[in-house]
């Protein structure tokens, strides 16, 4: 509490202390009138007095001065002791710039070193995801580093049921289970190997009828099935490939169809991949936990209307009756036999429903500046696909750490994740993700997947968004990977910030496919996972991918201003639509985004342009420029951010568009295929880019097209031929 005094005049006045009277010295009076004659009364009077000097008041201050002396030379003495006896220690220097930070970095990271992580990962005692996460968490501890937080949730799993699935020909009355083999010849310890290959989230029971040969289960494909056939609760013989799984199976099941039987063609399979006598697991879950969704509990655990059984190539070959036989050039792709009769099979699935705990654990690698943006690292630690990426996340992290160490100071927070739950569904990255979602909205910059780093020997490829297609290529950590960067949907748990988020995303990988192809949706079958020593005995792919991903990390985080490149996209959209005059605005969009890039080259190139507001405020540009792409509603299995991506040969990618981005992107005008009544009611578009075969009639203008389409969206496929 405060408080105001006042003193009143009317208050007696303390008499003063005569200490503090000055002395007055004796004076000699002049006065006509005498000696005590009232002076102010003779105006002749004169007075002659002095004042004595004050030597007590100097004495004071001349005392106060010498105590300050005193003061100050005591405290200069003290300030000369400590830093005479005080040991000089230099603080860490940060490296000169960042090439020679890059160079320490690459050089912390050796195949021995992840060799040495993979061993202690797998030598576990407790091969439970719980374990694995367990362990991860005490492994990022004993780093030092104390932002580690692991999440767990209760989720809904299908897994194999207590009996193999199996496929009964009726023509022949034999039974074979999902890999080709007769089901009397299964032996006593081999259920564990024949209950693997299935479809989680499938419908179960049992189901009798006529095998339809629907190839990819292309829109023609399935037209030409439609024409001829009756497909109520018949069963289709579908390839996997050339589009998304959950994308074939919501059309399936809209013709009517009761079973799908999956394979991949020999022809399409790599050369190490023996599928002849190999099934696979498939999963209809297109993210998250499907314990929220009603219809999972209304249909006993199953996403889907269909029963789905993977099987093997010679299986499919035996109920197509097919003359295909071998790979390579020669390899003739698997078809029914246009005169063969009608064949009919019976299929039995089962599967078991469990609600179990899984864990995420993630690490906050928090720093100054734009610490509160964040690239994401993401790996998984079950057990399906081995240790191998885990070991490469760890080996990054104390590489990382160990810079941070010597004085290293990066722009924004790099945050790594281990999901699990991930062969299922991607249940625990889509978990988390949608728990932090808000935060992730505004502060994720970018993604770095480190889902399957090794899964063949043959070919490395970096995929990535369009934006970061340009970065890819200048990564100088490994092998560059050339012309085998592109922005093709990737898989794992890359889906839900991809997908949801729209942040930009990456991924270096070795597989086991030649240079000059491209993923066609393949990697959504999913096998027995080979072990990384199997597969890398030496781990010197496993080092090439760790340092591939540390450089590209290393440029996220560091860069002053986020390594996108939005020229990139208007120049890959040009090149697709050279030479139709129809489409000239695509260079309105070149030249809008060549500026804004060359606006965003200047602070990259000159530190005196990187005013901290105007960086930030441009590096929140460049993050959301991929946001401009995200589409409300897509059908199953296909990302809602629409890709353009480097395509070859005569394939298709799938991109949805609203028909407003497309209106303000470009005036593109498509190839409406009106003869299609059940996709067109849907608002199914085709872009035909140097199609002949696209009949001048049905081309309009998409502006025109749109009157007549009362939908929210379109779905358009590109394909270049």
């Amino acid at each position: 509490m405060s408080y105001l005094s006042v003193i009143s005049l009317s208050d007696p006045v303390p008499d003063p202390d005569p200490e503090l009277m000055e002395p007055i010295q004796p004076s000699v009076s002049v006065s006509p009138h005498g000696r005590f004659e009232r002076l102010q009364e003779d105006p002749n009077y004169i007075s002659h007095f002095t004042r004595a000097p004050g030597h007590k008041g100097q004495r004071r201050l001349h005392c106060f001065l010498y105590f300050l002396a005193g003061v100050g030379l005591f405290v200069l003495g003290l300030l000369i002791g400590w830093f005479t006896h005080t040991p000089v220690v230099k603080p860490p220097v940060p490296p000169s710039d960042s090439s020679d930070l890059l160079e320490e970095l690459l050089r912390g990271i050796t195949a021995d070193k992840i060799d040495a992580l993979h061993r202690s990962f797998s030598s576990l005692s407790d091969d439970s995801e719980e374990a694995r996460a367990r362990y991860l968490y005490r492994q990022w501890v004993g780093l030092g580093l104390t932002d580690v937080h692991m999440s767990n949730h209760t989720v809904l799993l299908s897994l194999p049921g207590s009996t193999p699935n199996t496929i009964t020909d009726r023509s022949s009355h034999q039974c074979f289970l999902p890999n080709g083999i007769p089901c009397d010849q299964r032996g006593p310890n081999d259920l564990p190997k024949h209950k693997f290959p299935y479809a989680a989230y499938s419908a179960v029971g049992s189901l009798q009828g006529e095998v339809v040969d629907v190839q990819y289960a292309s829109v023609d494909d399935l037209r030409r099935a439609k024409d001829r056939l009756n497909l109520t609760n018949q069963i289709a013989v579908v390839k996997l490939g050339q589009a998304p799984l959950l994308y074939k199976l919501s059309l399936l099941s809209e013709l009517g169809f009761g079973g799908v039987l999956l394979y991949i063609d020999p022809c399409d399979a790599p050369p190490d991949r023996h599928t002849w006598h190999q099934a696979f697991r498939v999963t209809l879950n297109p993210g998250g936990n499907p314990a929220i969704v009603d219809v999972s509990r209304e249909a006993g655990g199953s996403l889907t209307s269909l029963l789905v059984q993977p099987i093997s190539d010679f299986l499919a070959k035996t109920l197509l009756s097919s003359p295909s036989t071998g790979q390579g050039d020669s390899c003739i792709p698997l078809a029914m036999p246009p005169n063969k009769g009608k064949s009919k099979v019976y299929m039995f699935c089962s599967l078991s429903l469990l609600n179990k705990c899984i864990n995420e654990s993630s690490l906050f690698f928090s720093f100054y500046l734009f610490a509160d943006r964040y690239v994401l690292v993401g790996s998984r630690h079950d057990s399906d696909q081995g240790g191998g990426a885990s070991a490469i996340m760890n080996q990054l992290i104390a590489a990382l750490t160990e810079q941070t160490k010597r004085g290293w100071v990066p722009d924004r927070t790099t945050v790594f994740c281990s999901w699990g739950g991930s062969a299922l569904g991607n249940i625990g990255s889509y978990e988390w993700g949608k728990d932090n979602s808000v935060v992730l909205q505004s502060s994720a910059v970018a993604y770095v997947s480190l889902n399957y780093p090794v899964r063949g020997t043959e070919t490395l490829r970096a995929t990535a968004s369009p934006t970061l297609l340009q970065l890819l290529s200048c990564i100088r950590g490994g092998n560059c990977p050339g012309p085998n960067v592109s922005s093709l949907q990737l898989p794992g748990d890359v889906n839900f910030f991809a997908n949801q988020l729209a942040v930009p995303t990456m991924e270096f990988a070795f597989e086991q496919t030649k240079g000059e192809e491209v993923p066609n949706f393949l990697s959504e079958a999913q096998f027995s996972a080979e072990s990384p020593e199997t597969l890398d005995p030496l781990f010197k792919f496993h080092e090439t991918i760790a340092k591939m991903t540390a450089e590209a990390i290393l440029r996220l985080v560091n860069d002053p201003v986020l390594p996108f490149y939005p020229l990139d996209i208007a120049l890959d959209v040009q090149n697709k639509l050279k030479g139709n005059s129809m489409l000239s605005s695509a260079s309105s969009l070149r030249d809008h985004t060549a500026f804004f890039q060359s606006e965003s080259m200047r602070p990259a190139n000159d530190p005196k342009e990187r005013d901290p507001s105007h960086v930030r405020m441009l590096n929140d540009v460049l993050r959301d420029l991929e946001k401009s792409f995200i589409i409300p509603q897509t059908p199953p299995g296909v990302y809602s951010f629409a890709s353009f991506g480097v395509l070859i040969k005569s394939s298709c990618l799938f991109i949805y568009l609203d028909s407003l981005t497309l209106l303000t992107l470009l005036s593109l005008c498509i190839c409406w295929q009106t003869q299609i009544p059940a996709l067109h009611d849907t608002g199914t578009l085709f872009i035909c880019l140097g199609n002949k075969n696209c009949n001048v009639k049905y081309v309009k203008c998409i502006s025109s097209v749109t009157k007549h389409l009362h939908v929210d969206f379109l779905h358009i496929f590109l394909c270049l031929f």
